[in-house]
């Protein structure tokens, strides 16, 4: 491994399944990323799993001797925390004030593969840039073409008038974890925020700059 970094960010919220995938592939780099974040010295804030890609993200940032917080609803505490928890857990009532706290903690966003709720979270992140709720990059790691579809996806929204193409350029991708988070420190919001953060409520959003 090379040398620590310093860099933009002190706290980088990742955002992935708390199942590992049918390739070895996906745990591979949730590993990369773990290894790449001790390297530059960021503290992980994640959603507080010990399981899946969960587990293995915050496991690696941990034994790195970087801080991890976990922020988990209650409801899902048996689901996802198999025996030990990993760092700090903060335990909150439901998903919303989960992605709220996730936020409010964080830097910067990534997205590793993942399922339903990965990509749920990683569009009201994509969202909130959209509507200047904030300012922070929001990174998916592409590993092996996994989100393709979306990316495709969201190029189709362009297309067809429902995406500006400024705000196409909220999402950073690259399919590794160095070449992502050099671009995610690159990046600057070339679209015009729906409002910006002034004129949201904050407090009454659980989202607390």
């Amino acid at each position: 491994m090379d040398g620590e970094v310093e860099g933009r960010f002190k706290r980088v919220c990742v955002f992935c399944g708390s199942k590992s995938g049918n390739r070895d592939v996906f745990s591979d780099a949730a590993l990369e990323l773990g290894h790449e974040l001790v390297r530059r010295r960021i503290d992980l804030v994640y959603g507080g799993g010990s399981v899946g890609l969960m587990g293995l993200i915050s496991q690696t940032v941990l034994n790195g001797g970087c801080h991890v917080l976990g922020v988990i609803p209650a409801a899902l505490m048996p689901l996802e925390i198999s025996g030990q928890t990993v760092g700090e857990v903060k335990i909150v009532s439901d998903m919303h004030e989960r992605k709220a706290e996730m936020a409010r903690q964080s830097d910067a966003f990534i997205a590793l593969p993942g399922g339903y709720g990965t990509m749920e979270e990683l569009l009201e992140m994509i969202t909130w840039s959209q509507l200047g709720i904030h300012t922070k990059p929001v990174g998916l790691l592409n590993v092996d073409g996994y989100y393709n579809s979306l990316l495709a996806l969201f190029d189709n929204g362009v297309k067809e008038g429902f995406i500006k193409p400024s705000a196409r350029q909220i999402i950073v991708s690259a399919p590794t974890a160095k070449e992502l988070l050099i671009k995610m420190e690159q990046y600057m919001p070339s679209h015009t925020q729906i409002a910006p953060s002034k004129s949201w409520e904050i407090a009454r959003l659980g989202y607390r700059t």
